[in-house]
Protein backbone atom coordinates (compact mmCIF):
# COMPACT_ATOMS: atom_id res chain seq x y z
CA UNK A 1 0.00 0.00 0.00
CA UNK A 2 1.05 3.35 -0.84
CA UNK A 3 1.00 5.82 1.66
CA UNK A 4 0.48 9.54 0.61
CA UNK A 5 1.92 12.42 2.76
CA UNK A 6 -0.74 14.96 2.86
CA UNK A 7 0.77 18.44 3.54
CA UNK A 8 -1.51 20.27 5.42
CA UNK A 9 -2.75 23.72 3.75
CA UNK A 10 -2.03 26.83 4.45
CA UNK A 11 1.90 25.84 5.92
CA UNK A 12 2.88 28.93 3.98
CA UNK A 13 1.06 31.19 6.48
CA UNK A 14 1.86 30.00 10.18
CA UNK A 15 2.48 32.85 12.25
CA UNK A 16 0.70 35.65 9.31
CA UNK A 17 -1.85 36.54 12.39
CA UNK A 18 0.37 37.40 14.80
CA UNK A 19 2.71 39.25 12.18
CA UNK A 20 -0.82 41.23 11.54
CA UNK A 21 -1.26 42.24 15.24
CA UNK A 22 1.88 43.45 15.61
CA UNK A 23 1.08 45.80 13.02
CA UNK A 24 -2.20 46.65 13.42
CA UNK A 25 -1.98 47.12 17.45
CA UNK A 26 -0.22 50.88 17.04
CA UNK A 27 -2.94 51.75 14.63
CA UNK A 28 -5.48 50.62 17.43
CA UNK A 29 -3.93 52.47 19.95
CA UNK A 30 -4.09 55.52 17.88
CA UNK A 31 -7.37 55.79 16.82
CA UNK A 32 -8.18 54.85 20.96
CA UNK A 33 -5.88 58.12 21.41
CA UNK A 34 -7.57 60.55 18.87
CA UNK A 35 -11.39 59.22 20.36
CA UNK A 36 -10.17 60.01 23.89
CA UNK A 37 -8.75 63.67 22.48
CA UNK A 38 -12.00 64.34 20.87
CA UNK A 39 -13.97 63.68 24.16
CA UNK A 40 -11.93 65.54 26.26
CA UNK A 41 -12.38 68.76 23.66
CA UNK A 42 -16.16 68.14 23.72
CA UNK A 43 -15.66 68.01 27.65
CA UNK A 44 -13.95 71.61 27.70
CA UNK A 45 -16.81 72.85 25.58
CA UNK A 46 -19.21 71.83 27.75
CA UNK A 47 -17.54 73.45 30.95
CA UNK A 48 -17.23 76.46 28.95
CA UNK A 49 -20.76 76.69 28.18
CA UNK A 50 -21.51 75.73 31.59
CA UNK A 51 -19.86 78.58 32.70
CA UNK A 52 -21.45 81.03 30.52
CA UNK A 53 -25.00 79.98 32.18
CA UNK A 54 -23.92 79.99 35.51
CA UNK A 55 -22.25 83.31 34.63
CA UNK A 56 -25.98 84.94 32.84
CA UNK A 57 -27.72 83.36 36.02
CA UNK A 58 -25.15 85.23 38.03
CA UNK A 59 -25.64 88.62 36.59
CA UNK A 60 -29.49 88.37 36.00
CA UNK A 61 -29.86 87.61 40.15
CA UNK A 62 -27.70 91.15 40.10
CA UNK A 63 -29.15 94.72 41.44
CA UNK A 64 -27.18 97.02 39.18
CA UNK A 65 -24.69 96.55 36.35
CA UNK A 66 -21.47 97.11 38.32
CA UNK A 67 -23.13 93.78 40.26
CA UNK A 68 -24.17 91.67 37.37
CA UNK A 69 -20.32 92.40 36.24
CA UNK A 70 -18.81 91.17 39.28
CA UNK A 71 -21.33 88.46 39.66
CA UNK A 72 -20.52 86.85 36.30
CA UNK A 73 -17.17 86.96 36.26
CA UNK A 74 -16.76 85.94 39.43
CA UNK A 75 -19.57 82.89 38.72
CA UNK A 76 -17.62 81.72 35.29
CA UNK A 77 -14.43 81.47 36.85
CA UNK A 78 -15.39 79.14 39.89
CA UNK A 79 -17.05 77.26 37.31
CA UNK A 80 -14.17 76.99 35.42
CA UNK A 81 -11.83 76.57 38.27
CA UNK A 82 -13.97 73.50 39.44
CA UNK A 83 -14.33 71.85 36.35
CA UNK A 84 -10.35 71.67 36.53
CA UNK A 85 -10.58 73.37 32.82
CA UNK A 86 -7.71 74.25 31.16
CA UNK A 87 -8.78 77.88 30.20
CA UNK A 88 -6.17 80.16 29.71
CA UNK A 89 -7.21 83.77 30.02
CA UNK A 90 -11.38 83.72 30.53
CA UNK A 91 -13.19 86.53 29.49
CA UNK A 92 -17.00 87.07 30.25
CA UNK A 93 -18.71 89.73 28.17
CA UNK A 94 -21.67 90.34 29.30
CA UNK A 95 -25.18 92.15 27.54
CA UNK A 96 -27.79 92.83 30.31
CA UNK A 97 -30.57 94.92 28.77
CA UNK A 98 -30.51 97.83 32.05
CA UNK A 99 -31.57 94.71 34.28
CA UNK A 100 -35.33 95.50 33.82
CA UNK A 101 -38.04 93.17 34.83
CA UNK A 102 -38.56 90.87 31.63
CA UNK A 103 -34.67 92.12 29.88
CA UNK A 104 -32.85 89.00 28.73
CA UNK A 105 -28.83 88.88 30.47
CA UNK A 106 -26.98 87.60 27.72
CA UNK A 107 -23.35 86.12 28.72
CA UNK A 108 -20.75 84.91 26.79
CA UNK A 109 -17.67 83.19 28.04
CA UNK A 110 -14.31 82.93 25.73
CA UNK A 111 -10.86 81.44 26.50
CA UNK A 112 -7.92 79.25 24.94
CA UNK A 113 -7.24 75.94 25.55
CA UNK A 114 -3.68 74.24 25.73
CA UNK A 115 -4.12 71.75 23.67
CA UNK A 116 -1.41 69.38 25.37
CA UNK A 117 -2.87 70.17 28.80
CA UNK A 118 -6.29 69.41 27.42
CA UNK A 119 -5.83 66.02 26.06
CA UNK A 120 -2.81 65.07 28.09
CA UNK A 121 -0.66 63.99 24.91
CA UNK A 122 1.45 67.06 24.91
CA UNK A 123 0.12 67.98 21.19
CA UNK A 124 1.00 71.74 20.27
CA UNK A 125 -1.52 74.33 19.91
CA UNK A 126 -3.75 75.90 21.22
CA UNK A 127 -7.93 75.82 21.01
CA UNK A 128 -10.48 78.68 21.47
CA UNK A 129 -13.75 77.82 23.20
CA UNK A 130 -16.15 79.96 23.73
CA UNK A 131 -20.03 79.39 25.14
CA UNK A 132 -22.90 81.97 25.16
CA UNK A 133 -26.15 81.46 27.80
CA UNK A 134 -28.97 83.69 27.92
CA UNK A 135 -31.17 84.09 31.09
CA UNK A 136 -34.29 86.32 31.71
CA UNK A 137 -34.56 89.12 34.88
CA UNK A 138 -37.38 87.91 37.02
CA UNK A 139 -40.14 89.73 35.57
CA UNK A 140 -41.87 90.28 39.36
CA UNK A 141 -38.79 91.84 40.84
CA UNK A 142 -38.75 95.87 41.55
CA UNK A 143 -36.43 97.84 38.75
CA UNK A 144 -33.28 98.59 40.04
Amino acid sequence: MIRRVRRARGDGERGSAAVEMVLVTPLLVLVLLVVVAFGLLADARLVVADAAHQAARAASLARTEKDARAQAQQAASAALREATASCAHPSVRLTTGGLTPGATVTARVSCTADLGHLTGTGMPGHLPLAGTAFSVVDTFRSSP
